[in-house]
């Protein structure tokens, strides 16, 4: 289900511990890690996606994590055409998506990457929360930063991306 312009409407979940460090999986099969999302189907709100999403790629049900906050618009980024489908191409742009913001109220061992029969994830871990956003595909980078930096303001004690970045520089 594309909207007018080609974009497939989806969420982004950044699944947040005590130490407001995030989930970040490594997708099967393949080098390259991200934050869960996915496919909202028709009659789906934006939110029960998220919780089907949840459960088909980290296995965890509503009972383990808090909504902190959500991005209050859609957040889009293209697919670079080489990447889309020959029988897509000229009709689908990309993924407009709304961004949650949860914290694991569960436990690590409550995360159960296998909890379908298509996992997305053969492995995961903790990350620093703003780190994705220089470990993520280029394409995906400017909705990864919109997303942490709006979602930002639901968590105490966080860094800014700045005093991050500059942390980064000097480890260097």
């Amino acid at each position: 289900m594309l909207d007018r312009e080609g974009y497939r409407p989806n969420v982004g979940i950044i699944l947040t511990n005590d130490r407001n460090e995030v989930f970040w999986g490594k997708r099967v099969r393949e080098h390259s890690w991200q934050f869960p999302q996915g496919g909202i189907k028709p009659g789906e709100s934006p939110e029960t996606a998220m919780y089907r999403e949840l459960l088909e790629e980290v296995g965890l049900l509503p009972q383990h994590v808090k909504i902190l906050g959500r991005t209050r618009d859609w957040l889009r980024y293209d697919v670079p055409t080489h990447w889309v489908r020959r029988e897509w191409r000229g009709s689908y742009r990309g993924q407009k998506q709304i961004w949650y913001l949860l914290r694991l109220t569960g436990r690590d061992s409550d995360v159960h990457l296998r909890a379908t029969s298509h996992p997305e994830f053969d492995g995961w871990r903790w990350n620093q929360y703003w780190a994705p956003i220089e470990e993520v595909i280029d394409f995906k980078r400017g909705v990864y930063e919109g997303a942490l930096s709006e979602l930002s303001r639901f968590l105490r004690g966080l860094e800014t991306l700045e005093e991050f970045t500059r942390r980064q520089l000097e480890l260097k």
